[in-house]
């Protein structure tokens, strides 16, 4: 998988970086995808994310992870290119909290790094379609989130 990482904190380590790379790589093979999917984890403090969480969801708090899909299944106009043209496809930006991670790391009694590891995997689902606004969609999401963190050896 092509992964752009932006550290905008200038605070994140180079083994929180290793982390969040492995683990996307490892749910991107978990879910099959194409070897050329696109996506970037931008890291970031609380007070930036609240600008972006009030601005496109109107929540007027920080958030932990904020998932843009970029493409949608059955958009209109689609173009068509001979089968041999391999088009990366951009499945879009995870906006991460370094700040959330260590509060709630701290408040869940757990490690950083299973805490950015959990957000990271999380958001990841988001930007593959998967939800948890109904309970079996949650139940699907969260069965799927544990299996890729407990496989990649992140535990609670």
């Amino acid at each position: 998988m092509d992964l752009q990482i932006i550290d905008e904190t200038q605070q994140v380590s180079a083994h929180q970086l290793k982390l969040v790379k492995e683990i996307l790589n490892y749910a991107a093979d978990y879910l099959d995808l194409p070897s050329n999917t696109e996506m970037s984890v931008t890291f970031m403090n609380n007070e930036h994310i609240h600008e972006i969480n009030k601005e496109y969801r109107g929540i007027d708090k920080p958030t932990d992870v904020i998932s843009f899909a970029m493409e949608e299944d059955g958009s209109e106009g689609d173009i068509i290119l001979p089968e041999e043209f391999d088009l990366p496809k951009n499945i879009g930006d995870l906006m991460i909290s370094m700040d959330k991670v260590k509060e709630q790391a701290e408040y869940l009694g757990h490690s950083t790094d299973r805490e950015l590891g959990f957000l990271a995997v999380h958001g990841f689902l988001h930007l593959n379609g998967y939800d948890h606004m109904k309970a079996e969609d949650e139940k699907e999401m969260f069965g799927l989130q544990d299996e890729i963190l407990d496989g990649y050896g992140l535990q609670r």
